[in-house]
C-alpha cells in the first residue's frame, strides 16, 4: 500500500487537474476576441484531457484506500490573451514538478503502476506547456 506522503501527492495532483480541467473549458467558453479563436478548440480538448488525468489519478488513489479531493486548486481564466497564456505554462510547469515528485516517490516505494500513470501524464503535461509556450512565442 501507498505511504500517506504518496496519497497527499496524489491528492494535491487531483486539485491541480481539476482546476485546470475547469480553467482551460472556461477560457475555452469566455475567451473572445482573435486570439481566442486560435486556441478555443484546444482549450477545450485540453481541458477534456487534464480531467480524465484527474479520473486516472482518483482511481489509484481510491486503490490505495484514499479518498480524492473535492476542491480544485484556484482557477484563474486571464483578462488578455498573453496573461491566460502566461498562467497556463505556469500551472502547466507547476504539474510537471509536482510529477516528477510522484515518479521519484513511486520509485521510492516501489510502486511501478503509479511510476507508469504519472510518466504517461507527464508526457501529455509537457506537450500543453509546449503549445502554451509556443503560442506566447517562447
Amino acid at each position: 500500500m501507498a505511504t500517506k506522503k504518496m496519497i497527499d501527492l496524489l491528492n494535491r495532483a487531483i486539485a491541480r487537474e481539476m482546476q485546470v480541467s475547469i480553467q482551460y473549458m472556461w477560457q475555452h467558453i469566455l475567451w473572445k476576441g482573435v486570439e481566442g479563436y486560435v486556441i478555443k478548440d484546444q482549450l477545450r480538448a485540453i481541458a477534456i484531457v487534464e480531467m480524465q488525468h484527474a479520473e486516472l489519478i482518483a482511481e489509484r488513489l481510491s486503490f490505495f484506500g484514499g479518498i480524492p479531493t473535492t476542491t480544485p486548486d484556484p482557477i484563474f481564466i486571464g483578462k488578455t490573451f498573453k496573461q491566460m497564456m502566461k498562467q497556463d505554462a505556469k500551472d502547466e510547469q507547476v504539474a510537471i514538478d509536482l510529477y516528477k515528485k510522484i515518479i521519484a516517490q513511486a520509485e521510492k516505494e516501489k510502486d511501478s503502476t503509479t511510476k507508469k500513470l504519472f510518466e504517461n501524464i507527464l508526457a501529455e503535461e509537457e506537450d500543453h506547456l509546449d503549445l502554451f509556450k509556443g503560442l506566447m512565442g517562447n
